[in-house]
């Protein structure tokens, strides 16, 4: 009999979307494969789904799932602008930078930036734009967007999420959340869910699934029901309805049922505080940013960085100046980060 051997995995830093799948979200996928179930979310894993949801971020919300987290931001982002308006967000920002345009091309609406601090942006920051308000000649600002946490891993507080909604709002603008890891950012808090969304007047939250645990699957959320009057023809539109969706909806009650995503979330920040911590501890590597949550950036000879991604995954974050990405993940072992630092410490050296 012959056999065949399987490829070693490659071991990987570069982020929390390229690991498995956590092994209590498997069991409920497997669970809700038994026979047949209504279609379209009228199913009971979608209603108790929802149900776990209004636990977590409160009664009055209206959620909806999808697969992906492009068409979360994107489709919460269309329920805020027409096309002759705009979105405010850091330069930085994940709709930016890393949603090929997706934004602007399926809302019409286009992007205002402005240069972030470590990922993080104010009210004054977008102030200036306040300045084409009624102007017929330009865009004019609808929303303004903001990562939690953000692409740097960086944590916005309660009164800084506050204070945005305070500028948005009291320019007739709204508040939308990129919470693709914003279990992340509560970890690192010790908030609720709730007290970093709903409570500091978020209009609209893109709640991530697959950077934590799950196989595929995002949540839209609307604080403001208004906003929702049109996104199931505009979710079947944009091609998000999913019939079978017990498979997304089963994932998310296992999750959010005994706090499996606030214990995915810590374990990750707790990896990435370790590694931190050593990598620092290795002559010639230098922290580039506040390690807060997940996420640690670094400099290091370029050589030594080429050399280590031969047996480890990450990415070259920047080129100039030079730095590189390292992410830990909720099924990231210390063994895994002391390794890693290992041939780190033997790379540079």
């Amino acid at each position: 009999m012959t056999t065949t051997t399987q490829p070693k995995p490659p071991r990987s830093f570069a982020s929390d979307n390229v690991t498995g799948v956590h092994p209590r979200i498997m069991q409920a996928m497997a669970e809700a494969n038994r026979g047949a179930a209504r279609p379209y979310g009228e199913d009971p894993w979608t209603a108790r789904a929802d149900e776990l949801l209004r636990r977590e971020f409160g009664q009055e919300i209206v959620p909806f799932f999808v697969f992906l987290g492009t068409a979360a931001n994107v489709l919460s982002l269309s329920s805020m602008l027409r096309p002759h308006q705009a979105v405010l967000c850091a330069d930085c920002a994940h709709i930016c930078v890393d949603e090929c345009g997706a934004p602007e091309r399926f809302t019409g609406g286009k992007l205002l930036t402005v240069p972030s601090r470590d990922g993080k942006v104010a009210p004054e920051d977008f102030r200036r734009f306040l300045r084409d308000l009624g102007n017929q000649h330009h865009s004019q600002p609808a929303a303004v967007s903001i990562t939690q946490c953000t692409e740097y891993g960086t944590i916005y507080t309660p009164d800084e999420i506050r204070a945005l909604a305070d500028f948005a709002h009291g320019n007739g603008l709204y508040l939308h959340m990129d919470g693709a890891r914003l279990a992340n950012a509560c970890a690192a808090l010790g908030c609720s869910l709730r007290e970093i969304t709903a409570d500091c007047g978020v209009d609209a939250l893109s709640f991530g699934g697959t950077k934590n645990g799950l196989m595929f699957g995002e949540a839209v959320i609307f604080f403001r029901p208004e906003l929702a009057r049109h996104f199931p023809w505009e979710r079947k539109q944009a091609m998000q309805l999913y019939s079978k969706m017990r498979f997304i909806a089963a994932q998310f009650a296992a999750i959010l049922e005994d706090g499996l995503w606030l214990r995915n979330a810590a374990h990750a920040n707790r990896m990435a505080a370790l590694l931190a911590e050593k990598a620092a501890a290795v002559p010639g590597v230098r922290l580039t940013r506040p390690v807060a949550t997940n996420h640690v950036f670094a400099t290091l000879p370029r050589e030594a960085a080429e050399r280590l991604m031969r047996d480890w995954h990450f990415y070259l974050w920047r080129d100039e100046p030079f730095e590189v990405r390292w992410m830990a993940a909720f099924d990231t072992e210390e063994a895994d980060v002391l390794a890693f630092c290992a041939d780190l410490a033997r790379a540079v050296g």
